[in-house]
């Protein structure tokens, strides 16, 4: 079957590989409708996260049909319509049982890599490098979906394919920033990035009753999706001193809960953006953090920072005296999607969650190297490059 791989740091392929087979009786093999490209695809792309192979699937955001089901599947029919968290968590380990799923101990199949660089192994994750199990990635005609009955979702027949594609990942992910940063009724809540995740980050954060919420960000229909499809505030970082903005709308407290959904390439202005990129060039550091430390300077006495964007390993200048001086609460993870999507679904289906603005250029399997081109750059526009395996 054809599919985009990673051919190289920059390469990106469409090449015959072979079609996935229940090989566990959880299993379920899915025909993809739809599936999405994500800013952390890129870090990816660029080289930045280790233990990728020349020839692996790329795609972790997705929705399908039920092609095959496992003898152990009890929640899926074949012809179902699902929608598929990102994460692979077995829903019976600690972990999973305290709603912990992306660090699941059964997920991730090659636990030895992330163990050496993080301390202990996380959950796997569709398309994600070796370092996140090896897993096919669901930029296919057909992905193997393990422990189906747990991370994969039967979708509302009044949800279409376009909305429901992004309760795989984008919407669960700003859900988890949002709920784990604990977010509350009256709070000033600041989102760093306008991508997929940063808008529904922010979305979320308002349905949890946040009294105001900025995101920022630097390109102008990025923020028009937000101010358009969200509802929430937007700052132009390039434009505006944001601490400053911040401060004035606060009180000059500054927000509540501030949420960095940018990750390890974040882009800054000035020397300083420079300064970090040289360096994660040369390996000197894995990350640039610009957006991390811009949050943590600019939350409020007492507040809390969550870093929402995917980080890999070391990086330089990390503000730790402004986070234990100012008494900040500093949180992260990956999606535990697993806890929230039901609910993100059922807000799909009442039109409070909206999302199909997000998928901005739609193409076949044959333009996946294109779509990747176009969402690196930006070009056109393109907030999300989202491929139809069957187009």
């Amino acid at each position: 079957m054809k599919a985009v791989t990673w051919r190289g740091i920059n390469e990106i392929g469409v090449e015959d590989v072979p079609e996935p087979r229940i090989l566990n009786g959880g299993d379920i093999v899915l025909e993809v409708g739809l599936s999405a490209t994500c800013g952390s695809d890129l870090h990816l792309v660029g080289g930045y996260v280790p233990a990728m192979r020349a020839g692996d699937v790329l795609g972790h955001e997705f929705m399908g049909t039920v092609a095959e089901v496992g003898p152990d599947v009890t929640k899926h029919r074949v012809g179902d319509r699902v929608v598929v968290v990102s994460f692979i968590s077995c829903g019976k380990c600690w972990y999973c049982l305290q709603g912990l799923y992306s660090l699941c101990d059964n997920g991730n199949p090659n636990p030895g890599i992330t163990e050496a660089l993080w301390g202990q192994a996380i959950g796997g994750c569709f398309g994600y490098s070796h370092a996140l199990g090896g897993w096919a990635g669901s930029h296919a005609r057909y992905v193997r979906v393990p422990y189906a009955d747990q991370g994969a979702f039967t979708v509302p027949d009044d949800v279409s394919d376009e909305r429901a594609l992004f309760a795989s990942d984008a919407a669960p992910t700003g859900w988890t920033g949002a709920h784990q940063a604990g977010v509350r009724p009256g709070d000033v809540v600041a989102v760093w990035g306008a991508g997929g995740v940063g808008q529904m980050a922010a979305r979320a954060a308002m349905l949890m009753g946040a009294e105001r919420v900025v995101v920022v960000d630097r390109y102008a229909n990025r923020l028009e999706q937000v101010r358009t499809h969200v509802g929430a505030e937007t700052l132009d970082y390039e434009q505006v001193d944001v601490a400053a903005e911040l401060r004035e709308a606060t009180g000059g407290r500054g927000p509540d809960v501030c949420i960095e959904a940018v990750g390890m390439e974040a882009h800054t202005p000035g020397a300083q953006h420079v300064y970090d990129q040289v360096k994660q060039q040369l390996r000197l550091q894995t990350d640039r953090l610009a957006a991390v430390r811009d949050a943590v300077h600019a939350c409020r006495k007492g507040g809390t920072v969550f870093t929402l964007g995917v980080f890999g390993g070391l990086v330089d200048k990390f503000p730790l005296g402004a986070v234990m001086n100012k008494g900040l609460t500093l949180r992260g993870a990956q999606q535990h999607g697993h806890r929230y999507v039901p609910e993100i679904l059922e807000r799909m289906s009442r039109g409070e969650v909206r999302t199909e603005h997000l998928a901005t250029h739609v193409m076949s399997l044959d333009d996946g190297p294109e779509g990747y081109r176009m969402f690196k750059e930006k070009e056109d526009g393109c907030v999300r490059a989202v491929f139809r395996p069957g187009a």
